[in-house]
């Protein structure tokens, strides 16, 4: 492991694992814990998921985190809410400018709608989604619109969304601290679609610091 990736990352490494290109991750991040996400290639979204370890029914709220900050992109000092107004995790820190809340999560169907029939049987971040949330008992009801760490969804001057290259570079990170015990879902986009992850998916780095 490269020791510059946990550079300024303060407290007692608790937890480091590499996610593999096009896969589902999961993890409990403990109150005060610091989850760093290191894009280890380069221009590699990551399409992330909160919900409370205490309560299932309590989960991240796109809705109430953009109106409560008025704005739609995430930069450090952003505070992720939940569906009930409570701050689950705060952005501490970030080497890219901002990250998505609006692009959502890539489906078979979606993939199908913009890109062509032979695309159906491709991987994707729903089929990630579902894939780590069955395991603690939550199923396709329980998803919410997710953030995109890393990801380059500007807004167009005529209010139409472009997904773009990312902004993102070998290496570079962002802090997410728990403000409650909460329990992570990601996945590591698998769209080779658009040009999201460069067209080609790669490992990213999980490393959480109490």
């Amino acid at each position: 492991m490269t020791s510059s990736h946990t550079d300024g990352l303060a407290g007692r490494i608790v937890h480091d694992e590499i996610v593999p290109a096009r896969a589902p991750w999961m993890h409990e991040v403990k109150v005060g814990e610091t989850l760093r996400i290191i894009d280890l290639e380069g221009n590699q979204a990551v399409d992330f998921l909160i919900y409370s370890a205490a309560d299932d029914a309590e989960r991240y709220s796109a809705q109430d985190t953009i109106a409560a900050q008025r704005n739609i992109f995430l930069r450090k000092g952003s505070v992720l809410l939940s569906n009930e107004g409570r701050p689950m995790m705060t952005i501490t820190a970030t080497s890219v400018d901002y990250h998505d809340t609006i692009g959502g999560a890539c489906s078979c169907e979606s993939n199908t709608l913009r890109y062509g029939h032979h695309t159906k049987a491709q991987h994707a971040c729903v089929d990630n989604f579902l894939d780590a949330n069955v395991r603690a008992g939550r199923n396709k009801r329980d998803m919410v619109s997710n953030i995109n760490f890393f990801m380059n969804v500007p807004v167009e001057a005529d209010g139409t969304l472009g997904i773009v290259d990312g902004i993102s570079a070998p290496g570079l990170t962002v802090d997410v601290r728990a403000e409650m015990d909460v329990v992570v879902v990601v996945s590591n986009c698998p769209q080779i679609n658009n040009p999201c992850n460069g067209f080609n998916p790669t490992p990213v780095r999980m490393v959480v610091a109490a």
